[in-house]
């Protein structure tokens, strides 16, 4: 099979998007300005520089942590029409460049499945994305089964990225830990919620696609599985076996042993590239992309990795 590159983790957002949210309200846009992740010619130029040095073919756009989750339906069903409409846009323009993850009206699940159905049949998206938590509720919330239903009726992916919240801890919030520690503590929380609800055994065909290699999860098979019994005995299946039904981007700060721990914990066909830009800028994109070859891993593993998973998973592999 022809290989090709592709980066499932690289964000865009518009000033005008953002300009919107923080009329509706948002107050932690900052951290997704000024970093040369809009769609000018020059944002764009640069990170196609970037892209070629790095030999990545696509990159899939997503708006997290930034997406149209808000409490007035109105509100998120036009910010996602719109965002939706722009990324197909760009992948109109640059169908060699990009394809995208839609955004998504949430909580509000019926319009939810209708823009879904928009932006996958008549817009091209490659999947949705969605944050860690929606306006406080886990992704485990009943209310939210019947988009991961149609989403299994499709095997199509659903991509979860933190929301910036600290897991709603002040002890990583109000200790300048968001991020750097709050991030990871997100993705992991996130994904438990759904291994404990039985939602990748209810949903077999449904891809989900979690960020910075899960969080901590590579490091945790064991101790959850010795744990379920006497915590969460209604769990429907060992989470050992649970963590090997998700896929998961390479998004590490180019840590080796991260990487490493993660494919033998999840197996090398369940990982695939990501960058994190324009977060990861520069050499440090360029060293997102070339440490998986450097890891350690098998260069049959590092392959898969890097130019074979993320085609099959996203459906790219007749490219």
């Amino acid at each position: 099979m022809d290989s090709l590159r592709v980066d499932t983790h690289a964000h865009l957002w518009t000033v005008q998007y953002l300009d919107r949210l923080e009329r509706l309200g948002k107050t932690d846009t900052g951290t997704q300005r000024g970093l040369g992740a809009d769609a000018t010619d020059a944002d764009l130029e640069h990170r196609f520089t970037l892209m070629d040095r790095a030999g990545v073919d696509l990159q899939v756009l997503s708006l997290a942590p930034q997406c149209p989750h808000l409490r007035t339906e109105a509100d998120a069903v036009a910010l996602a029409c719109e965002v939706n409409d722009s990324y197909a846009e760009l992948v109109g323009r640059f169908p060699e460049r990009f394809r995208a993850f839609a955004a998504v009206p949430l909580p509000h699940v019926d319009a939810a499945l209708q823009e879904l159905t928009r932006a996958l049949d008549e817009l091209g998206a490659v999947g949705v994305g969605v944050t860690t938590t929606v306006l406080g509720r886990t992704l485990a919330d009943p209310l939210f089964w019947p988009l991961y239903e149609e989403l299994d009726r499709r095997g199509a992916v659903l991509y979860v990225h933190p929301a910036g919240e600290g897991a709603a801890s002040p002890l990583i919030t109000d200790h300048g830990m968001t991020w750097m520690v709050g991030a990871p503590v997100e993705d992991t929380v996130a994904m438990m919620h759904l291994i404990l609800a039985g939602i990748p055994a209810r949903y077999p065909r449904l891809k989900v696609l979690a960020s910075h290699l899960g969080g901590v999860l590579p490091l945790l098979p064991p101790r959850l599985d010795d744990h379920l019994a006497f915590e969460s005995p209604r769990t429907p299946e060992l989470p050992s076996v649970a963590v090997r039904r998700l896929w998961y981007d390479t998004v590490s700060h180019v840590h080796p042993p991260a990487l490493v721990a993660a494919a033998a914990t999840f197996g090398a066909d369940r990982l695939v590239l990501g960058t994190d830009y324009p977060y990861e800028d520069g050499d440090t994109f360029l060293r997102a992309v070339d440490h998986i070859t450097r890891s350690g891993l098998a260069p049959s593993e590092a392959e898969m990795i890097l130019d074979v998973n993320a085609a099959l998973l996203l459906g790219l592999s007749g490219l």
